[in-house]
């Protein structure tokens, strides 16, 4: 088999912590989504209502403190405490249920994608305008298939970030902010400036279909580089699951589909321009995803209609594996 199950007790932890994770980011979403800060504050004998917009203490007033400034202040106050409580006891949640994913050895990301992951999710980045293309992405699948996925070598000390977005959007947040954010040291590689480096050495690359190529917008970094092989990742149901870290947190995944994403790196196995230090590792991990995809995925079927999907540079992949599968 390709796929050891996960006991009851391992499937119990995973959906556990999903469950804490969703409500400790929408407690932390919302939190983040109201004013930074409320204040009254006394001006030529007159009280007014102050909106704090940055940890710097920049302000704006908010009009003369009237019986409805005074109610507004009121319950802004009695909002933000409830929430921060509430964000305080998810988060003890969801430190319990990480080490207990912990304890049982379950998938789990590197510390620093969860930490990228986490900014992006609570940013609202993750998903709308990015995805994890990479070996990071097994992480996700293995839940997926509610096992682990034997054969499939998932060490890696990068991480592959997709952008997707459509168009681009100056409101929305840039890639840039959200790592700048989890860690300042941060810096684009000059040589690769589609890379980023922090100062630990931990490296994220960023990758975009053609087609999305401009929907990041000119002012964010690290500019991703484009590959036609990122199109077929677009295709098909992304899988969207809650993973464990090592650190003992939790992260979102968004991957993309996983018979998509298997014939790729069935594909990149057989790139000549790919790094033959990197070729057996797509292979194995392209057969094995498949494998559990086959085995265990039937909601992702592996049918006729599915090949007839497949572009001509597929179906040779798809062909090969379904005469050699495992039974």
């Amino acid at each position: 088999m390709a796929v050891q199950s996960f006991s009851d007790e391992q499937a119990r932890v995973i959906v556990n912590l999903e469950q804490a994770y969703q409500v400790w980011m929408e407690t932390l979403r919302t939190l983040n989504d109201m004013p930074y800060n409320m204040r009254i504050k006394e001006v030529s004998g007159r009280e007014y209502l102050y909106e704090v917009t940055d940890r710097l203490g920049s302000m704006k007033s908010r009009g003369p403190v009237d019986a409805e400034k005074q109610a507004e202040f009121d319950e802004y106050k009695a909002a933000k405490a409830e929430l921060k409580t509430r964000l305080t006891r998810s988060k003890a949640t969801l430190k319990e249920q990480g080490s207990l994913y912990r304890a049982l050895r379950l998938p789990m990301l590197p510390t620093e994608a969860g930490k990228i992951l986490r900014q992006a999710d609570r940013m609202r980045f993750l998903g709308a305008q990015a995805m994890v293309v990479g070996t990071n992405a097994l992480t996700a699948y293995a839940l997926e298939a509610n096992g682990f996925i034997r054969d499939a070598p998932d060490a890696t000390i990068d991480f592959d970030l997709a952008l997707t977005a459509t168009d681009a959007d100056e409101d929305r947040p840039t890639l840039w902010k959200i790592l700048k954010e989890v860690d300042m040291t941060y810096a684009v590689n000059a040589e690769r400036p589609f890379q980023a480096r922090n100062a630990s050495a931990y490296e994220i690359e960023i990758l975009s279909a053609p087609s999305r190529i401009g929907g990041q917008i000119a002012r964010d970094k690290p500019r991703p580089v484009p590959l036609p092989e990122q199109e077929w990742l677009l295709n098909g149901r992304p899988v969207d699951r809650v993973v464990g870290v090592r650190d003992g947190e939790a992260a979102r995944i968004v991957a993309p589909d996983p018979r998509w994403f298997a014939l790729q790196k069935l594909w990149m196995a057989e790139k000549p321009e790919r790094s033959p230090q990197k070729r057996p590792k797509d292979r194995q991990q392209g057969i094995a995803l498949l494998n559990a995809v086959w085995q265990t995925m039937p909601h992702y079927a592996l049918d006729a209609a599915f090949y007839e999907e497949l572009p001509d540079e597929l179906k040779p992949h798809f062909i090969q594996w379904d005469d050699q599968k495992q039974r």
